[in-house]
């Protein structure tokens, strides 16, 4: 079935024990919308419903399915429901808390709690990439934590972006939308478009899945970064391996911002997932410290060694 738009659901529409309020946002992938529960509180919900496997038309709840797509349809359904389940179980001031996950109207749906603010893509249009360097190492270490407990957790988000990162009315951050069931569905013979965002996700997560981790999830925090200050994203991964243009960080903002926080960046940024950090520890510990990574010398030889442990030990269910 060809891409097509979805219509959501209407206005004032009954869920389970929620009413539609109206449509948040409309994707590829999904649709969120602001709802209320039975206690009149507001919830964000979101439904399962790829544009290229299901049409919903005007007037209808139930999507329509072309047989030759229904198994696919059925398999990123249970991936999505599952991510629903795991993500129920995390609890972090810094993650999108999911209150809520069921299926409906031959479909599924994650009901998570309504924040206020807006996104740091916001942020960044808003300041036309020229926000202060306290305003993201806070930012960011917080976000830190939150990513921490999702990797301790062995899940992965994998769609991590500007776009994805919330800032509360009281500059908290939260990472929304994980993109782990996407991943999935697209790596699994669906006939579906690539389900990354170009210029966030690394290298592997175009065609070497078996080398995710959470390395992945790092490189995307940097890109981030790199989109802070630049406005825009890096040039996308699967571009670099071919013909890399990527310029450091370190010479394009060299004097405008701290060396330490520019070679993080091209820390992140590197193509060979064994030399960027290993964990979100030792990148959290850097943007704490403001001290410049160390990643010449004993240090590389140890990263390299970690990375070399990572692939001897048991593979960890991520995604």
């Amino acid at each position: 079935m060809p891409s097509q738009a979805n219509q959501p659901l209407p206005d004032g529409y009954v869920l389970m024990n929620y009413r539609i309020a109206g449509m948040l946002s409309c994707g590829g992938f999904s649709i969120v919308y602001l709802a209320y529960d039975a206690n009149d509180l507001p919830v964000a919900i979101k439904e399962y419903l790829p544009a290229q496997l299901a049409l919903r038309r005007v007037g209808a709840a139930l999507p329509s399915i072309v047989e030759e797509d229904a198994t696919a349809f059925r398999y990123g359904m249970r991936c999505f429901f599952e991510e629903g389940r795991s993500l129920a179980l995390l609890s972090h001031p810094n993650l999108v808390r999911v209150l809520d996950f069921f299926r409906a109207n031959e479909t599924a749906y994650i009901v998570m709690r309504y924040e206020r603010g807006r996104t740091l893509q916001e942020h960044i249009r808003a300041r036309r990439g020229t926000l202060g360097e306290g305003f993201l190492r806070s930012v960011f270490a917080q976000l830190m934590n939150g990513l921490r407990e999702v990797h301790r957790n062995r899940l992965l988000h994998l769609d991590i972006k500007p776009a994805n990162i919330y800032i509360r009315n009281d500059g908290t951050p939260l990472l929304i939308d994980f993109g782990a069931a996407r991943q999935t569905l697209s790596t699994e013979g669906a006939r579906l478009n690539p389900m990354y965002t170009p210029g966030f996700a690394p290298p592997e997560q175009y065609s070497r899945r078996e080398l995710l981790g959470p390395w992945s999830d790092i490189y995307a925090v940097g890109a981030t970064l790199f989109a802070c200050l630049a406005g825009m994203a890096p040039q996308a991964a699967d571009m670099r391996e071919e013909n890399d243009h990527y310029v450091s960080a370190t010479k394009i903002w060299a004097g405008k911002y701290s060396r330490a926080l520019l070679q993080t960046i091209d820390w992140c940024l590197e193509l060979d997932h064994l030399k960027r950090p290993q964990s979100v520890f030792a990148l959290q510990k850097v943007l704490l410290e403001e001290r410049e990574p160390v990643v010449h010398g004993k240090n590389a030889l140890w990263q390299r060694l970690g990375g070399a442990l990572h692939r001897l030990l048991p593979r960890l269910p991520f995604g």
